[in-house]
């Protein structure tokens, strides 16, 4: 499925711990995450065990620093392979109120500006047919990551945000 090599220090430095499989509790194998190489395979890390907190998605590459994924600090602690990037189809639905409501948009391209592009900035439900995908939190792919694999996700809380905010987004493929 995939591959991925998380390591204490910076510079690929320190304790390190191999994983290939979805890990809900990272703690017993190491205290704090500096540097990160994926071998394989697209991943979402989570700041918190039992995939809560903050969220990273990563394609295969080196990351010798936390900052080099976004990282807001150099907690990760739990960690799961994106199953459903393989294909060439991708689409989501977006809406402007809970439970489906209001405007619907539908979209199957990255989205840099979700203000210049849809004219709202507020998504407050999502309904995801194919393919993954990663909402950003400011525009131009910046700020708090959210990821969405197919489903229905009734209000924003079910993608794991904290507001309906959504400055670009993009999809999530095979690298």
């Amino acid at each position: 499925m995939g591959k991925i090599t998380f390591f204490e220090e910076k510079n690929f430095q320190g304790r390190c711990y191999d994983c290939n499989s979805d890990c809900p509790d990272l703690r017993s194998y190491f205290s704090r995450c500096n540097s990160i190489r994926v071998v394989s395979g697209a991943w979402v890390l989570y700041e918190h065990p039992n995939y809560k907190g903050y969220q990273y998605i990563l394609s295969p590459s080196e990351y010798p620093d936390y900052q080099q994924w976004m990282g807001f600090n150099d907690s990760v602690k739990s960690c799961r392979v994106i199953k459903n990037v393989y294909g060439n189809a991708w689409k989501l639905r977006l809406y402007e109120r809970p439970d489906f409501a209001g405007q619907m948009v539908e979209y199957s391209d990255d989205c840099p500006s979700v203000q210049e592009a849809l004219k709202f900035r507020e998504v407050f439900s999502c309904m995801v047919t194919h393919g993954a995908w990663c909402f950003y939190e400011h525009p131009n792919y910046r700020g708090r990551q959210y990821f969405l694999e197919r489903g229905e996700y009734r209000k924003f809380s079910d993608w794991g945000a904290q507001s309906p905010d959504v400055g670009s987004f993009r999809r999530i493929t095979d690298f």
